[in-house]
């Protein structure tokens, strides 16, 4: 008797930890889904660090970012302010950044096959069914992102070509806004990628398409294709 009531306790205990979980999941991907439905535009300052495995050692930058989302358009300007200063502009399948020290330009062409948005964007304006369909997602715990609760989900991209370049993503999302407060990118080497979000400024006003774009390149720059 004693045993089929702690064998029935357990398995209402492990039916209600489930169901708490999937909750916390829909709930995440809900707010998501709201929120990328209002997002037009954000500012926001930045943490990156970046780890490498193979010394295990980290590299810390920061900056500021702005992100714009028009219809068939994302795009997205990253400066890195310190220790070193460089410049991101992302516009749908194209990456270019801008090395003033180096005096060069590198231009990334993602391709047709998959979208800045699944390797650098994702969270920003994402509809939950557009996540859901890009990547297998599941519950990650909650947590503390910048002293704000936010709920963490683990993704694994569902397209080869992403996979080899990151085999898995981390997204934390707010709590109180819905929008992605954190993003950690896999490498298969073992390194990785995070951004930390702070100070979001969603929808401000006046912020123009050359607001996103690269600044004034001098005729002594180069440009350099990585991906030829």
């Amino acid at each position: 008797m004693r045993i089929g009531l702690i064998f029935s306790l357990s398995v209402t205990l492990l039916a209600v930890t489930a169901s708490l979980h999937a909750d916390t999941l829909d709930g995440a991907l809900n707010r998501l889904d709201h929120a990328g439905n209002q997002f037009k535009s954000m500012t926001a300052q930045f943490k990156n660090v970046k780890y490498t495995a193979l010394v295990n050692e980290s590299s810390t930058s920061t900056g500021t970012v702005k992100i714009k989302r028009t219809p068939g358009q994302m795009l997205a300007l990253y400066d890195f302010l310190s220790p070193d200063k460089k410049t991101v502009a992302i516009d749908n399948k194209a990456v270019e950044i801008y090395l003033p020290n180096m005096k060069t330009v590198q231009v990334f062409d993602i391709g047709k096959k998959v979208s800045t948005e699944q390797f650098f964007l994702f969270g920003f304006a994402t509809s939950r069914r557009d996540l859901e369909a890009a990547y297998s997602v599941s519950y990650g715990g909650a947590e503390s992102i910048n002293g704000e609760p936010a709920t963490r989900l683990a993704l694994i991209s569902n397209n080869a070509d992403v996979k080899k370049l990151f085999v898995k993503f981390e997204l934390w999302i707010s709590d109180k806004t819905g929008e992605a407060v954190q993003q950690k990118f896999y490498e298969p080497s073992g390194d990785y990628i995070v951004f930390s979000y702070s100070d979001m400024k969603i929808n401000p006003i006046n912020l123009p398409d050359s607001a996103l774009k690269l600044p004034h390149i001098k005729s002594d720059v180069k440009r350099e294709t990585l991906n030829k």
